[in-house]
C-alpha cells in the first residue's frame, strides 16, 4: 500500500522506457536509459555525417566536455571550471596519482579503506612500484570503515587521502567533511571516488573543502557507460602537474606543439586524449533529470525509501549488509542471504530487478522514478523468496 508520506514529485516515468517492463531497482550499477539518450545520440551521428559541411568540433563538440563538467559541478556545489570529463573513473583517479612524486617525496602515504571499489584498490596498490606507502584501513565486519580508524591513519607522512564516499559494497557513507577536516590539518589532501553517490545524495564539495571528486556517468546519474569525470578544487588547480596527460590538456591545444607540455591554465590541463564524444552526449540526457528534479529532493526521496527497505528487512529478521542508519547510508541496502544469485534470478522471473555481489548479498536501490507502491511490491516479492 502506499506511503501516506510519499511526496508529490515528477518521477519522470514516462522518459524511462526500460520502467514498462517490471520493477526496476538497479540504479547503483545501471540506470534505465532515457528516452532522451537515443535523441541524443541521433544528434551525434548527425553532426558526425555533415561534419563535410560544417565543423562539428567547432559547432558543439569542443564545448560538450565543458558543459558536462558544469553540469556535474552543479549537481556537487561546486563552481564552474572545476570538472573536467575523463574516460573513465579509473583513468581520473590515474591522474589525480600522476600529480604526486612518491619517489623523492617525504610525504608518500596514501590512506585508502578496506570498502573502496577494486578499481581503486588496482590502483594504489600498483603505485607503490613508483614508491608510495599505501595504507588501507580495514573493517572489522566488512559494513563500516570506523571514522575514528580512518581519522588515526591520517598523519605527518600521509599526502593523500583517497576513498570511496559512499561503498559498492554496503552503501556505507563516510562523513567526508570530518575526514578532510583531519587531512588538512597535517596538510594532506582528499580525493573522495562520489560513484555511489553523486545523485542519490547531497554533496557539496565547496563546504566541505574537497580537494578532489570523481564519478562517472552510469548508476545515479542515469547516463552510458564510458564517461567519468574529475573535480579539482579551484585553488589547487595551477598548482599540479598530471604526468597523465596528453594534447587536449595543452594550453593552446590546436597550436600542436612537440617537446614538454604547457599545461592549460583550467581544469582541462587534467584532460589527456581526444574527448569521448558519444559519451558525452549520452551522458547530458541524465544530467539534465537530475538537475531539473533537484538533488535534494532526490536525496530525501531515497532516504524514506532505504529506510521503509531497513525496516521491512528488520520485521522479517533479515540480516542487513548495509548501515541501518540513514545518516550513514548511501542509497543502496544490501540483504544477505545464502543463495543471492538464485534469489536475484527467481526476482528477474517475477519481473523485479536488484544483482548482488560476493559476500555482499542483494542490491536494492530505489531511485526518484520508482514508486512507493513499487517498493512495496518489491519486497514482499523478495519475501515471498527468502522464506
Amino acid at each position: 500500500m502506499t506511503d501516506a508520506s510519499e511526496p508529490i514529485l515528477n518521477r519522470r516515468r514516462e522518459e524511462f522506457p526500460t520502467l514498462e517492463k517490471g520493477i526496476y531497482l538497479l540504479s547503483h550499477s545501471l540506470g534505465p536509459v532515457p528516452n532522451a539518450a537515443r535523441e541524443a545520440m541521433l544528434t551525434y551521428l548527425e553532426r558526425w555525417q555533415s561534419h563535410a559541411g560544417e565543423d562539428a568540433w567547432a559547432a558543439e563538440w569542443w564545448a560538450l566536455s565543458n558543459e558536462v563538467g558544469d553540469r556535474v559541478a552543479r549537481l556537487i556545489g561546486a563552481p564552474p571550471g572545476t570538472v573536467y570529463p575523463q574516460p573513465n573513473a579509473s583513468i581520473a583517479l590515474a591522474a589525480v596519482a600522476s600529480c604526486f612524486d612518491f619517489a623523492s617525496s617525504k610525504r608518500r602515504k596514501v590512506v585508502t579503506t578496506a570498502l573502496d571499489f577494486p578499481s581503486m584498490d588496482h590502483l594504489w596498490h600498483a603505485q607503490r612500484r613508483v614508491g608510495a606507502d599505501v595504507h588501507v584501513v580495514p573493517s572489522d565486519n566488512d559494513i563500516v570503515t570506523p571514522l575514528e580508524r580512518i581519522l588515526d591513519a591520517i598523519d605527518a607522512e600521509t599526502c593523500l587521502v583517497a576513498l570511496s564516499h559512499v561503498s559498492y559494497r554496503s552503501s556505507y557513507k563516510v562523513d567526508a567533511a570530518a575526514v578532510v577536516r583531519r587531512a588538512h590539518e597535517v596538510g594532506a589532501l582528499v580525493l573522495l571516488d562520489a560513484y555511489q553517490s553523486v545523485g542519490i545524495t547531497e554533496i557539496d564539495v565547496s563546504a566541505w573543502s574537497v580537494d578532489f571528486l570523481l564519478g562517472g556517468s552510469i548508476k545515479w546519474l542515469c547516463g552510458g557507460p564510458a564517461c567519468g569525470y574529475l573535480y579539482v578544487r579551484p585553488d589547487l588547480i595551477q598548482t599540479l602537474e598530471p604526468r597523465l596527460t596528453g594534447w587536449i590538456a595543452h594550453a593552446r591545444v590546436f597550436d600542436f606543439e612537440h617537446g614538454p607540455i604547457r599545461y592549460a591554465d583550467t581544469v582541462r590541463r587534467f584532460a589527456q586524449g581526444t574527448p569521448n564524444i558519444p559519451g558525452l552526449y549520452s551522458f547530458l540526457p541524465g544530467l539534465k533529470i537530475i538537475e531539473e528534479i533537484g538533488a535534494s529532493a532526490i536525496a530525501a526521496e531515497s532516504r524514506r525509501r532505504t529506510q521503509r527497505i531497513v525496516r521491512f528487512a528488520r520485521e522479517h529478521g533479515w540480516s542487513l549488509h548495509s548501515p541501518s542508519d540513514a545518516r550513514s547510508r548511501g542509497g543502496s541496502v544490501m540483504i544477505e542471504t545464502e543463495r543471492p544469485n538464485e534469489i536475484v534470478a527467481q526476482l528477474a522471473e517475477r519481473n523485479v530487478f536488484v544483482d548482488c555481489r560476493p559476500g555482499v548479498g542483494l542490491r536494492i536501490s530505489p531511485h526518484f522514478f520508482n514508486t512507493d507502491d513499487e517498493i512495496e511490491e518489491a519486497l514482499n516479492t523478495i519475501g515471498d523468496l527468502l522464506v
